[in-house]
């Protein structure tokens, strides 16, 4: 008859305090760690960058189109040189994006992840205030479109606020008045 000894279990650890004088790591900071970056630093090179670089040429370079196409015709143009222009530009962005950068030498990362970011954002960017003229009444559209576009800013400009550190002020009057400039030109040229 053999003899075993069983082993016997290992006492659970007791569960220590949080220790207050280490900062708590956020949510976010989680899923950054959780999707497989390094930190909120590499999360923003990789991520965060190329999506405000779409998002800003998507929301700013399309105003001046779709409002010419409005305001020199109707809601239905406007609609279509909108997605037009936003399909254009997110493919030509994701492409200049991918090709300008392979990552291996900034550390930014997959160049055709940061493709797929940059020119999906610069699509959503377009598209945003390019489906409130679906509206037939160009007028009424145009406000809604202008509304979005104001809602448009004041996201980009709380997310270089969140991950650039930069003052929510600050940013809200750079992107405000590129905003201005190249609404500026749309409406002189459909005006025209």
């Amino acid at each position: 008859m053999s003899t075993q000894t069983k082993a016997s279990p290992k006492p659970a650890e007791p569960i220590q305090p949080a220790d207050p004088t280490q900062p708590h790591e956020s949510l976010l900071a989680r899923w950054i760690h959780r999707a497989g970056f390094a930190n909120e630093r590499d999360f923003v090179l990789r991520v965060v960058q190329p999506a405000l670089v779409g998002m800003i040429d998507g929301t700013v370079s399309s105003l001046a189109p779709i409002f010419a196409a409005a305001v020199a015709s109707s809601s239905h143009t406007a609609l279509l040189v909108g997605l037009s222009t936003a399909l254009g530009a997110g493919v030509s962005m994701g492409w200049s994006e991918a090709l300008s950068d392979t990552g291996e030498q900034t550390g930014r990362g997959s160049a055709v992840v940061r493709g797929a970011i940059t020119g999906g954002m610069t699509t959503l960017g377009g598209l945003f205030h390019t489906l409130p003229f679906i509206i037939s009444d160009v007028h009424k559209a145009l406000i809604v479109a202008g509304c979005v576009v104001a809602f448009e800013l004041l996201a980009i400009a709380w997310v270089r606020k969140r991950f650039l550190e930069v003052s929510l002020r600050s940013s809200l009057l750079v992107v405000t008045v590129a905003g201005i400039i190249v609404l500026g030109i749309g409406v002189g040229i459909g005006s025209s």
